[in-house]
């Protein structure tokens, strides 16, 4: 049997709430509180439930199962006494994704074969493919598959079923009738074998070990009946309490027996040494149970007590989940509004490995869906870079979590201090062109999604300036020209043996036009320098020196001035001075030696 009480997941309400500032942030550019650094607002991995979707077209859901061969979800229902005109009882088939009904199996036979709408209070087994084995009142054995107009079925003879649960063999199933536990044949509800007992509530089958499970609340304790001698094998004292029954499973991975009490979970093993117990808030009672062989965890639906008169009592339930070795808890609970137990216990079925749970509301008469969410947990973070000014810098970080997680980049000025969402860079690499007023800023990713958000560690970066170019040569001696917009100075004076010396450097424009030239006379020992190439950008540069043997013209690229052999610190209050000068230079100087 589909177990039908599964665990709530944590509260995602804070988690949502810092998604949503992630990505406003992320939209807006807006500042962000520093957090702290990498890290985030839970461990990464942290594990929640969240609601995702509430199905509202199967009338008072009693019972869940979900059919492990063909995953459709199935629903035991009661009328609704509000809706006069539609009688919603009977066996609904939902697609467990959005919960569209599939069909809907409302007709059974009577205790004298007629067919009759009838209610479906319990699932008791799925059957081989698909469709469920399940009960009705009062004593109805039923069986019935997607798409069938009715259900095929028989009544139990004696007094009314009190509760019914898989049997030990595919064919069978076991019906309790107050303290009288029967094993029928499914067909025909036929009683093979019974036992009478002290007294009897729940029980639950551990087929793989032929054990039944059966608890007398009112003696407060419970049997272990060998199904081969169908009689009890043992008792085993239960805590004293209140009286209030709330289940019994196995858990058929372990043999483990979880008995809801009261406002606890008395856990025995499969020899009936107590495990532990597990307690809810406030006055929240456990109702349902159901265990996940995968992820070796139970799910416990808790409901509320509906008095809110009672000190605790709020109304509304949980979900909480748990290893099913050592019982610790595993998920936040999650909360279920409004979920109490005045009208009904709630019923859970979980989806193998535990990505989904089914919840039932029996007050609000609805099905809600769960889905698994686990926070971010990076696995690659951003390296720490250094650029040229101008270069493109491409940064990029990496984070794994369910569902997957949004992403936001945030820069910060101050050594980390505080923290500033970049606008529009949500894409899990951030590219950008670097400038010097970039260098030691700091960057990290903010990784987030409705359980949590994880950062990763900052990546600094350095930016430095462009590497300065030195200009072209000519034939002869050379004179450089201003690179980036200095002024080229005069070139210094040529030996008696090497000719004339060079004249003067060409001006590099402060806007990035053209250099000068070199002046064509080189003289006897060199011939004329060539044209000066345009200069790119408007910073001073160094000062060089020319030669005796000839001119050359300016380079293009860097910030330098025209070489003189002197150094001229990079001011720009210098640079404005040696252009003035190499301009003035330029118009007074006469060439020598021209032809």
């Amino acid at each position: 049997m589909t177990p039908r009480h599964p665990l709530t997941p944590g509260r995602t309400g804070a988690a949502s709430a810092a998604l949503a500032l992630v990505l406003a942030a992320a939209a807006t550019g807006s500042p962000v509180a520093a957090a702290g650094g990498e890290g985030g607002d839970v461990p990464p991995g942290t594990v929640t439930y969240r609601p995702v979707a509430q199905f509202t077209t199967v009338g008072k859901p009693r019972d869940l199962l979900l059919h492990p061969d063909s995953k459709k979800l199935y629903v035991g229902s009661d009328d609704l006494p509000e809706t006069a005109d539609v009688n919603e009882g009977g066996l609904h088939v939902l697609n467990p994704a959005d919960g569209k009904v599939r069909s809907t199996v409302g007709q059974a036979p009577g205790p004298t074969g007629t067919l009759g709408r009838r209610a479906v209070r319990q699932l008791l087994a799925p059957l081989p493919g698909d469709g469920a084995v399940f009960s009705y009142p009062l004593r109805g054995i039923g069986t019935a598959k997607d798409g069938d107009a009715a259900a095929a079925g028989a009544w139990v003879p004696g007094a009314a079923v009190t509760h019914a649960t898989a049997g030990l063999t595919p064919s069978t199933a076991l019906v309790a009738q107050g303290s009288v536990l029967s094993e029928i044949d499914i067909a025909t509800a036929a009683v093979k074998r019974s036992v009478t007992l002290a007294g009897g509530d729940g029980f639950a089958v551990d087929a793989a070990r032929g054990t039944v499970w059966c608890t007398d609340i009112g003696n407060r304790r419970m049997y272990r009946v060998d199904a081969a001698a169908f009689q009890v094998a043992a008792t085993v004292e239960l805590p004293a309490g209140e009286g209030f029954g709330g289940f019994t499973e196995v858990d058929p991975e372990t043999g483990a027996v979880w008995v809801g009490l009261d406002s606890s979970v008395v856990v025995h093993d499969a020899a009936g040494k107590r495990l532990g117990t597990l307690r809810g808030t406030g006055t929240d009672m456990p109702r349902a149970v159901g265990f996940d062989a995968t992820t070796h965890e139970a799910f416990v639906v808790w409901q509320d007590a509906g008095d809110t008169s009672q000190p605790g009592s709020d109304n509304d339930g949980a979900l909480t989940v748990h290893r099913t070795s050592g019982l610790q808890e595993v998920v936040r609970p999650v909360v279920l509004p409004g979920i109490h137990v005045q009208l009904g216990s709630a019923a859970v079925a979980v989806e193998p490995g535990g990505a989904s749970v089914f919840v039932s509301d029996p007050v609000a008469a609805k099905v809600i869906r769960l889905e698994r969410a686990t926070s971010p947990k990076v696995t690659r973070n951003p390296a720490d870079q250094t650029v040229t000014a101008g270069s493109r810098v491409s940064l990029t970080a990496e984070a794994e979590g369910t569902p997957r997680p949004g992403v936001a980049w945030q820069v910060s000025t101050d050594e980390g201090r505080t923290w500033q969402t970049v606008a529009g860079a949500t894409a899990p690499t951030y590219a950008f062109t670097a400038a010097l007023s970039d260098s030691g800023r700091r960057y990290r990713a903010q990784f987030g999604n409705e359980a949590g958000v994880s950062r990763t560690a900052a990546a600094t970066l350095t930016v430095t300036n462009a590497d300065p170019t030195t200009g072209g040569s000519g034939d002869g001696g050379s004179t450089t020209a201003g690179c980036t917009g200095g002024t080229g100075s005069a070139g210094s004076a040529g030996s008696a043996a090497g000719g004339s010396g060079g004249s003067p450097g060409g001006t590099g424009a402060p806007d990035g036009g053209p250099g000068g030239t070199g002046a064509p006379d080189g003289g006897p020992g060199g011939t004329a320098g060539s044209a000066g190439s345009s200069g790119t950008s408007g910073t001073p540069g160094s000062v060089g020196g020319g030669s005796a043997a000839g001119a050359t013209a300016g380079a293009t690229g860097g910030g330098a001035l025209a070489s003189t052999g002197v150094a001229v610190a990079s001011l720009a209050g210098s640079a404005v001075v040696l252009t003035a000068a190499g301009w003035v230079l330029m118009r007074r100087a006469r060439p020598r030696g021209a032809a």
